[in-house]
């Protein structure tokens, strides 16, 4: 594994783990991104230019994807449209990028034979029910809720069968809901977190029972880079860090660290098709390949990601106004 190609690694959990791959291994990485709205080259200052190239494209654009796979050992997914929100708004970008994207990269790895790993979510799962015992493994049957995640779920069929039709070399993780630095502040947890810098209420979806496992970025990219290492071609594996918690107290948990009463929050519309409960078993992936978590402290982990966008308010400000005046626009 000496090259890599991370799509979508200007984004928050690519640029997460291409900053992981520089720190923890001599790997070279080489990143595709559009550098869309959620993509920003803010998170990737710094990097050694040596061991570091940005290219920027579409993962849609075969002739540029081509070479690009070509020249690597491995590449590694994340390119994708994300957010549940823009997905009920507007499906199309969706398909473009979660389905098409993917096609390409997967013939393209197909015809060089170059090793795939496909990043996804626990999101095509569908939701559990609050009160059930039970978390999703890697043979929970798909039951996607929105244009996003019935996407993310369309890719990752996709390369079940390039797997089985085609002898592609490659990997699915599907993970929990990260949280940690350069993540976008449309996300849940960073536009929280600058709504309280900004003098301004935090907003919560309904009652804020929706329950989400939550996962540090870091520990991701070490999930990630471990599966790319020892995982068995063809199979799946399931990321998460026993992070069980629902919005009302992540946000009260929020306003505790930054110094605001438990309840400074206003309640507003809820998202349609709100799903209730994601939780993650991943027990094969830390038992077959011997993977930890290490930021199991979700209260420090909180603080630390606090800290860092106080300290990053130039990463963040750019994105604020225009996010806020979108949810403003949605009663949200």
């Amino acid at each position: 594994m000496q090259k890599l190609l991370v799509t979508g690694g200007a984004g928050f959990i690519g640029s997460n783990f291409v900053h992981y791959v520089l720190e923890h291994t001599g790997a070279k990485v080489t990143v595709l991104d559009k550098l869309t709205y959620a993509g920003n080259r803010a998170s990737l200052q710094g990097l050694d230019p040596a061991r570091f190239t940005l290219v920027e494209g579409d993962i849609c654009d075969a002739a540029l994807v081509n070479p690009l796979v070509g020249q690597a050992d491995v590449v590694v997914h994340y390119a994708a449209e994300s957010h549940n929100d823009n997905s009920l708004h507007d499906p199309r970008p969706f398909l473009d990028t979660n389905i098409i994207g993917t096609y390409t990269l997967i013939e393209a790895a197909r015809k060089h034979g170059t090793r795939f790993h496909h990043i996804s979510t626990d999101e095509v799962y569908g939701d559990l029910e609050l009160d059930d015992p039970a978390r999703f493994t890697e043979s929970t049957p798909y039951n996607p809720s929105s244009p996003y995640s019935s996407t993310k779920a369309g890719s990752d069929l996709l390369v079940r069968a390039w797997v089985r039709s085609f002898g592609l070399k490659a990997t699915i993780s599907n993970c929990s809901n990260n949280y940690g630095p350069y993540q976008h502040v449309e996300k849940f947890i960073p536009r929280q977190i600058t709504n309280v810098i900004d003098g301004v209420r935090p907003k919560l979806y309904g009652a804020g029972e929706n329950v989400r496992d939550w996962i540090h970025a870091n520990d991701h990219s070490s999930a990630v880079l471990r599966i790319i290492e020892r995982g068995e071609i063809g199979q799946t594996y399931l990321i998460g860090a026993d992070g069980e918690k629902n919005n009302k107290d992540v946000v009260e948990l929020i306003l505790k660290h930054m110094g605001q009463p438990a309840d400074a929050y206003d309640q507003v519309i809820d998202r349609p098709g709100h799903d209730m409960r994601y939780a993650i078993d991943s027990t094969r992936l830390r038992t077959e390949l011997g993977w930890e978590p290490q930021f199991s402290n979700f209260d420090q982990g909180i603080e630390d990601t606090i800290d860092w966008y106080r300290a990053n308010e130039d990463w963040w400000r750019p994105q604020k106004d225009a996010t806020e005046a979108k949810y403003k626009v949605q009663g949200q």
